[in-house]
């Protein structure tokens, strides 16, 4: 009879440990306020992307207007466009390979300077001449104009970028050897370091024994404090900071908040720098936000969202809150936020309305794989960029 009760106690236990796993993975976040904004779709004659090249891996917010980088399938070629938050449309598309040829991903992210010009970074489709730089401007309608500034590092790709205050010089980290660049925009010429690159024993030894690739132990974002430190991450969840002003690199001691027994899968995700100057930061492996102190370089690790790793974008909001995705493929993203009075409130799966020709009476679109996430200027909306092989926009107030 004990033996009985004991199998039903753990069959209970069992079926609702798996009802509350579904019940988090399919909640839903519908907000009063949010909108989808349709940007890609196959087979149309309305200005939208084409399937398999719209993952929208770099997203920013010019006044009115969001600004998305996307990353194509292999062989394919990525797109730059604009959707207006006001009108809920697509303005302009641009595809990459009308000015630049063989590239494939705009994954670096984008920095914006005062006059609203953004700059980004290019992963070209297979080993060659290398990524570019690129110069992305947009008129009052939210026409694009993109320009080439060229290749930073010959023969790799542009993997993350930051820049100075002024944007007058950008930061990246190249593709796949780890190489730092610091690029001047006005004479286009850069300047590449091999300081923070791993060493063949070390990248041997995260490939062969960890089967992990390059893009997942290269820094994958990159942040300039206020005082003109950039920081990114080494492998095994180090964290490096470079001063201009010497051009010097420094290993801190404080590391990247781990799960025990996976420090040789630390990365940086993603950054965040906020109003006040504080910086945020995510550990990609474990999925892990934290907050580093860039006056006494200490790291506090602010704990995880949702049980999934990854947390790819940051943004704050008017609200006083930072806004994240975490959790990727084969789970799906949630939306969460954090605040120093709240903590983690984790919003489950975004569901918002999107009305597009065709669609007039309008769908809920549910957001699944979410790669990208951004502020508008005032920090009253947040935008998210799907990554799907069909990616919409998706936008709630956040006042």
């Amino acid at each position: 009879m004990k033996g009985i009760n004991i199998k039903v106690l753990l069959v209970a236990i069992l079926y609702t440990g798996i009802n509350v796993g579904a019940w988090s993975q399919y909640t839903f976040f519908t907000p009063e306020g949010s909108f989808a904004i349709e940007v890609s779709l196959e087979n149309t004659d309305l200005k939208r992307l084409p399937i398999y090249r719209n993952a929208i891996t770099s997203l920013a917010v010019v006044g009115d207007y969001a600004v998305g980088g996307t990353s194509a399938d292999a062989g394919l070629s990525p797109f730059l466009f604009t959707a207006s938050l006001k009108d809920r449309d697509v303005t302009d598309i641009l595809d990459v390979s009308e000015v630049i040829k063989g590239q494939q991903k705009i994954q670096s992210g984008f920095v914006k300077n005062s006059q609203g010009v953004l700059f980004a970074g290019t992963v070209e489709q297979v080993s060659g001449e290398g990524g570019h730089l690129i110069k992305v401007s947009l008129n009052k309608k939210g026409m694009l104009e993109l320009e080439d500034l060229g290749i930073p590092v010959s023969g790799e790709g542009v993997f993350a970028i930051t820049s100075d205050a002024s944007v007058t010089t950008l930061y990246g980290v190249t593709y796949p050897s780890g190489n730092f660049f610091v690029f001047d925009v006005k004479s286009r010429k850069s300047k590449v370091f091999k300081d923070v690159a791993p060493s063949e024993k070390v990248a041997f030894s995260l490939e062969d024994h960890f089967s992990i690739t390059p893009a997942d132990y290269l820094s994958r974002a990159l942040v300039t404090d206020k005082d003109g430190l950039v920081y990114g991450s080494l492998p095994y969840g180090k964290i490096f900071y470079f001063n201009p002003a010497d051009e010097t690199f420094t290993t801190m001691e404080e590391e990247l908040p781990e799960v025990w027994g996976r420090r040789s899968l630390g990365q940086v995700h993603s950054w965040l720098k906020t109003a006040d100057g504080k910086v945020y930061g995510a550990n990609r492996a474990d999925g892990q936000l934290f907050e580093l102190n860039t006056t006494t370089k200490k790291v506090k690790n602010l704990g995880k969202p949702i049980m999934m790793p990854g947390i790819a974008g940051l943004a704050e909001g008017a609200d006083g809150r930072i806004y994240g995705i975490s959790g990727e493929a084969p789970g799906y993203a949630h939306l969460f936020s954090y605040s120093e009075t709240e903590g983690f409130k984790d919003y489950g799966n975004p569901q918002f309305d999107m009305v597009a020709p065709g669609i007039e009476q309008g769908i809920s679109w549910r957001g699944f794989q979410l790669s990208t996430i951004a502020a508008s200027e005032d920090g009253n909306y947040i935008v998210i960029g799907e990554g799907e092989s069909l990616s919409q926009l998706m936008v709630f107030p956040a006042k």
